[in-house]
């Protein structure tokens, strides 16, 4: 694996050290229980670390922020080194994967970490975040259901999304209005630091009551969510 490039420097300024150790829990125990493919190792500083990092330019101070589909902890984990004043869940279905995650946490010695092993359909309406985060998790149309019930009513949904975000956003724009969302749109993270920013579709949940979101929840035929990795 190669080692902290310069602008992990910028991203994380003294805190490099750390999120060099959660690098080498990524490449080792996460390659070898299959979380992270082996063909990863060279990249995880560029496309995994630094891709999530960047997110934390639109988490707002001392936010309670919701990972949805954590996965490897990819942004939820780089988030949560990166904003000590936030409490950051992780929300994972898969035991293998909860049960890296809470290494990595005592590994890194994170007080501001909560795992919490669930479906997000199972677990809507008993979380309730300021913000909530994902990538590689589903497709826009499924995913805006299942974030909606994690964040409170005016909260703020982040998905890191690669190319095709804008096509995706027309493809759910049924979805998006049936859930009242607001301001849906496509920015970038990390210009003038990485090679290839970071592209993020956000939105604001409705202040509307949650039974809005709850019946398109019913609506939506349950899948299996991908995690990020």
């Amino acid at each position: 694996m190669p080692p902290a490039p310069s602008s992990a420097g910028a991203l994380f300024g003294a805190l490099v050290p750390l999120a060099q150790r959660y690098a080498e829990l990524l490449a080792g125990p996460g390659v070898e229980r299959g979380l992270i493919g082996p063909g990863e190792r060279s990249r995880i500083w560029d496309r995994h670390l630094l891709n999530s990092a960047v997110v934390a330019e639109f988490v707002p101070q001392r936010a309670d922020v919701v990972d949805l589909g954590s996965g490897a902890g990819l942004p939820g984990l780089v988030l949560a080194i990166m904003l000590p004043d936030s409490q950051v869940t992780l929300v994972e279905p898969m035991e293998r994967r909860t049960a890296f995650l809470a290494e990595c946490v005592a590994e890194l010695g994170l007080a501001n970490v909560m795992i919490c092993r669930g479906r997000a359909e199972d677990l809507a309406g008993r979380l309730a975040a300021d913000v909530v985060t994902c990538r590689a998790v589903a497709r826009l149309d499924r995913l805006a259901v299942l974030a909606t019930g994690l964040v409170r009513p005016g909260g703020q949904v982040l998905a890191i999304k690669g190319a095709g975000a804008a096509q995706e956003i027309k493809d759910a724009r049924d979805v998006l209005r049936g859930l009242g969302v607001n301001g849906v749109e496509v920015v970038t993270a990390g210009a003038g630091l990485l090679s290839q920013p970071t592209t993020v579709v956000r939105f604001t949940a409705s202040l509307a009551p949650r039974a809005q979101a709850r019946r398109h929840r019913d609506r939506v035929p349950r899948g299996r969510e991908r995690s990020g990795s």
